[in-house]
């Protein structure tokens, strides 16, 4: 009897000690629930999709983890990192040097510059080269004056409208997609957000007068690209996803996945 109780003991402490080897790290992934094409957004299943949506599952099959979306408004992101409800954030987040006070980042995993979009009636911005030669700048932000511009909170978006143009009225939107329903009523003159969602919003709206009025020329507000927002000093999830991101672009999955939304260089220099 004493044997076939050793013996099963073995072969339990064995079945553990497999099923061990064998377990995914868990990564509770944040995502903002509001539509953000081609990036994000949640299907008439309910179910999420866009480029993020399937680089996320390229990469987290690259590092053998089990990974879940957890949605959590734009402005709670970073609280809810910080706060340890979420492992990580993946959800078109630029990396700047103000963000970095309070989380990491990983390498980043795409770049597409900021862009202004208005009604038909509104003017066009324009655009002049800086005299030291890296890139443009708003040639006049005063031609802004009385107008007013939507920005989505907590975003590169919302601090570049409030360092640059103070003389128009700058209001501030909890999604992009509420700022965008409100230049379609004529509420507001124009929005300034991403090129890429910018550019959907214009296709899908060009018949309701709304066109695109000038990409933003670059700036250090901008940061340098998206890439996931990590806890500070996670080294280890942190070193993982790098590796998973530098694995899926060498393996050509990633321009395979950016094939299916861009017909440009979504990653940049």
């Amino acid at each position: 009897m004493l044997k076939s109780i050793i013996k099963g003991a073995v072969v339990v402490a064995s079945l553990a000690l497999a099923t061990s080897a064998i377990a995914k790290d868990k990564i509770r992934v944040g995502i903002s629930p509001e539509a953000y094409p081609p990036f994000t957004s949640l299907n008439a299943k309910n179910q999420w999709e866009g480029f993020e949506i399937d680089l996320l599952a390229a990469l987290c099959k690259q590092m053998d983890a089990d990974c879940k979306i957890v949605s959590i408004a734009w402005d709670g992101l970073i609280p809810a990192l910080n706060g340890k409800k979420i492992d990580m954030i993946f959800n078109s987040m630029s990396i700047t040097d103000e963000r970095k006070k309070v989380i990491d980042f990983s390498d980043k995993y795409y770049n597409s510059p900021a862009e202004i979009i208005g009604t038909k009636d509104a003017p066009n911005v324009t655009v002049v080269d800086n005299p030291d030669g890296k890139g443009g700048k708003i040639a006049n932000p005063a031609d802004l004056k009385g107008k007013t511009i939507g920005v989505q909170t907590a975003t590169i978006h919302a601090d570049y409208a409030a360092k640059y143009f103070k003389d128009a009225t700058v209001k501030v939107y909890d999604t992009a997609d509420n700022h965008n329903a409100d230049l379609v009523a004529g509420r507001i003159d124009y929005a300034l957000l991403d090129s890429v969602a910018a550019d959907d919003f214009v296709k899908a709206n060009a018949a309701k007068g709304i066109g695109a009025k000038l990409i933003v020329p670059a700036d250090p507000i901008f940061g340098v690209g998206a890439g996931a927002g990590l806890r500070k000093n996670d080294t280890k999830l942190k070193d993982k996803i790098n590796a998973a991101i530098k694995a899926v672009r060498a393996s050509g999955e990633y321009d395979t996945i950016a094939k299916k939304y861009f017909t440009f260089n979504i990653y940049g220099d």
